[in-house]
């Protein structure tokens, strides 16, 4: 039975900002690299299994109780575009703030008092689906699914893409989805025996560039 608590916390509706962000498919879009339905499932399945991969893990290794500051350093490692850590973090900052209103708990309190700036949004999404009484599977699963249908919501808006065909390419990415869900989960758990270099440091250079790019533009529709 899925905890309703993984419902919510992966409801586009839930407060965290995640809807002002398209991870990186405007510019993609301005780039010509996505302009229809085939080539955001190019794009989406190509970022799922690079930095949805990574979120998925540290987000399931925060939740299974490695120390979230050493969890956020790993996250910033990872992260080498300095618009993404900025925007990673912003995020993380308005997620923790919408999860200590619906679920109180007092390592969401110690992790924005330690990082008033925004700890890393992964690393919040752990903690926040531990303090939910979710699973390390479970956010993994969320962090895996934000990490394309950001992207996809996103293009529906910068396309006009047909919103029936969209969600199908969420649809279609069911097994990936599951897949990079698995392997978050056993890299989880090997970071908690072993440290987290066992976490993935998948690499998306190209999302890297889009990002910077994005970040510079004077006039853009999304935050990232």
């Amino acid at each position: 039975m899925v905890n309703p608590a993984l419902l919510i916390l992966t409801d586009g509706r839930f407060p965290a900002g995640g809807h002002a962000h398209s991870g990186g498919a405007e510019a993609a879009v301005k780039a010509g690299r996505i302009h229809d339905t085939a080539t955001l499932r190019a794009f989406c399945t190509g970022r799922l299994h690079t930095a949805g991969l990574t979120a998925a893990a540290l987000a399931a290794a925060a939740a299974g109780g490695l120390d979230p500051l050493l969890a956020d350093q790993a996250a910033d490692v990872r992260m080498p575009s300095p618009a993404l850590r900025a925007a990673s973090r912003r995020l993380g900052r308005q997620l923790i703030r919408a999860a200590r209103t619906v679920w109180p708990d007092p390592a969401l309190d110690q992790l924005a008092a330690a990082r008033p700036r925004g700890a890393h949004q992964p690393v919040v999404l752990g903690l926040t689906a531990a303090a939910a009484g979710l699973v390390p599977a479970d956010a993994a699963a969320a962090a895996a699914y934000e990490s394309v249908s950001g992207p996809v919501t996103a293009c529906v808006r910068l396309l006009g893409l047909d919103p029936f065909q969209a969600t199908a390419v969420l649809a279609r990415l069911a097994e990936d989805l599951a897949e990079v869900t698995d392997r978050a989960v056993r890299a989880a758990a090997d970071a908690l025996a072993d440290g987290v270099d066992a976490l993935p440091a998948a690499s998306a250079p190209l999302l890297d560039l889009y990002a910077e790019q994005h970040a510079a533009w004077p006039l853009r529709l999304f935050a990232s």
